[in-house]
Parts: structure tokens; C-alpha cells; sequence
């Protein structure tokens, strides 16, 4: 049983580094990026150069998100969440790594915490660093696009919509400190991860047992890197995901299956495990 295997690799290597994607989020109603494959299930998202150059990407991306933001926001931790803050409490994690933007382990109740690509609910001026909430510019967006707010699409990844309308007369919500570009809090698409936090991550892994990931094929080099140098320094590694990843000849053991269920009934087999023996008289 899947389940088993993963208890005894983390009986194996009582210390962890987690690693988790896009994949543990989906049951709570946030579509992730690629399919079984690590094939794009579409476009490819908006790119870090583009959307700084660009007004018209600019528009675009804002005015999808007026329509995709709210799905995100009331976003609610699912058990996957919770299950991996259980196994915080427990001491087996030392460390989550989340290449999530969606702050949805904080709200579950993991602590040790590094948002490897940023937070979705916060944003950021590119010019003098105001930050604000993204439910101001949300706001905003809303009260300079009205038009905007009557329409409807499917969720798309992070806050965005499969939205195909005119964007060339939406309004965007400039930064109201300096005037210059609003940007959520996040490491888009061609952008750089700031070294501190790989460097935080890369210290734990150093003094984890082993690495687990959970819900990443793994395609972007971001979370890629942490598998490469968990097999230099000869530490196994685990993945709990659904179909293939990058890393899958790196390997020590792969979990094909459905995340939650297999969390769950690892969990209880660990809480099963550390109960005390029956005392007899």
C-alpha cells in the first residue's frame, strides 16, 4: 500500500524537508499547471519580462485576475493541508518548501514555512516597494472596470481566468504612493527566486534525513534544484504525485497515487505507531 511505504520512509528518516507544488492545492478548487505528463494543460503563464514591458500584458493579467482572484482568495485548506501541519507538530517536517503562492499551509497550521515563489495575497510597487493587500487593488480594479466585474471564465492557475475578452480599455490600478507598476507579491514565469530564501532552504536540507515532495512534477528548476542537491549529498528522496516528474530517476521512491488519502493513512499509522503499549497488570 502506498500508504505503508511512505510511513516507513519517514520512520527511515525521522527529520524532513517537504517539498510541495501546485498538486496539493487542487483539492481545494485551485487548478494546478501541467497534467500527468508534465505537459501545459494551457498557455503558459504570464512572463516576468513581459508583464514589466508591456501594458497591454498588464491589462490582460489584471483583468483576468479580476475575475480569477476570488476563487484563490476563498481558498480553504483541504486535508492534505492539515495533514502535513500534523506531521509538523509531530516533528517529522523541519522544514515545508511550497512553490505555492496560495498561503493555504500557513492557514492550515504548518509554522516553519518558506514561500519559495512569494504570496499571491500580497502586492508590491516595482518602483518604490509600497505593498498592499491584494484585495485593495482587487477593489480597485473593480471600481475603475465595473464592465469587468459582470463577467465570468473558468479558474486558471494562481488567481488567473481563462478569460479572452478586449482588454485594451481596462484600467489598471497604478501604485498610489508613486504611480508606478503594481505586481503581486510572486515570482512569475522568468523571474529569479531571491537567494535568501534557496539559501534558507538549502541549509534545512542540509540537516534533513531526506527530502519528500508532494505534489510537483518537478519541470520548473526552482523546486528541481532541491532534488539535484538532495542527491549529491546522497539523501533519499520521496515523491508523493501524480505521474511523472523531472526528477524520477533521482528517486528513491515514488508514490503514483491521490495525495490526501495517502496522507491520511499515513498519518494515522504514524499517530498509531506512537501510542503507548497497552500497560498489563
Amino acid at each position: 500500500m502506498p500508504h505503508s511505504e511512505l510511513t516507513d520512509f519517514i520512520h527511515r528518516h525521522p527529520h524532513l524537508l517537504v517539498l510541495t507544488g501546485a498538486g496539493i492545492s487542487t483539492d481545494s478548487g485551485i487548478p494546478d499547471y501541467r497534467d500527468k505528463n508534465g505537459d501545459w494543460k494551457r498557455k503558459q503563464p504570464v512572463q516576468h519580462p513581459d508583464f514589466m514591458r508591456c501594458e497591454h500584458t498588464r491589462k490582460r493579467y489584471w483583468g483576468r485576475s479580476l475575475v480569477g482572484w476570488p476563487v484563490m482568495r476563498d481558498a480553504q485548506p483541504n486535508p492534505s493541508h492539515a495533514a502535513l501541519a500534523r506531521l509538523e507538530q509531530q516533528g517529522h517536517i523541519d522544514l515545508l518548501v511550497t512553490q505555492n503562492v496560495d498561503g493555504l499551509h500557513q492557514r492550515a497550521g504548518s509554522q516553519r514555512v518558506i514561500d519559495l515563489h512569494g504570496r499571491s495575497d500580497r502586492v508590491i510597487c516595482m518602483s518604490c516597494d509600497f505593498t498592499c493587500t491584494r484585495d485593495e487593488v482587487h477593489e480597485r480594479s473593480g471600481v475603475l472596470n465595473p464592465d469587468f466585474t459582470q463577467l465570468s471564465a473558468a479558474t486558471a492557475p494562481d488567481g488567473d481566468a481563462d478569460l479572452e475578452v478586449d482588454f485594451s480599455g481596462f484600467r489598471i490600478p497604478g501604485c498610489p504612493s508613486c504611480g508606478g507598476i503594481l505586481k503581486p507579491d510572486v515570482v512569475f514565469f522568468g523571474d529569479n527566486v531571491p537567494k535568501q530564501r534557496v539559501v534558507d532552504a538549502l541549509e534545512a536540507l542540509q540537516q534533513a534525513d531526506a527530502l519528500l515532495v508532494i505534489g510537483s512534477s518537478l519541470m520548473v528548476y526552482s523546486g528541481f534544484r532541491f532534488c539535484r542537491r538532495a542527491s549529491e549529498w546522497n539523501k533519499p528522496i520521496a515523491a508523493l504525485t501524480l505521474g511523472r516528474t523531472r526528477a524520477d530517476e533521482l528517486l528513491s521512491l515514488k508514490l503514483d497515487a491521490p495525495i490526501s488519502p495517502v496522507l491520511d493513512a499515513t498519518l494515522k499509522e504514524l499517530e498509531q505507531a506512537s501510542e503507548p503499549a497497552p500497560a498489563f497488570t
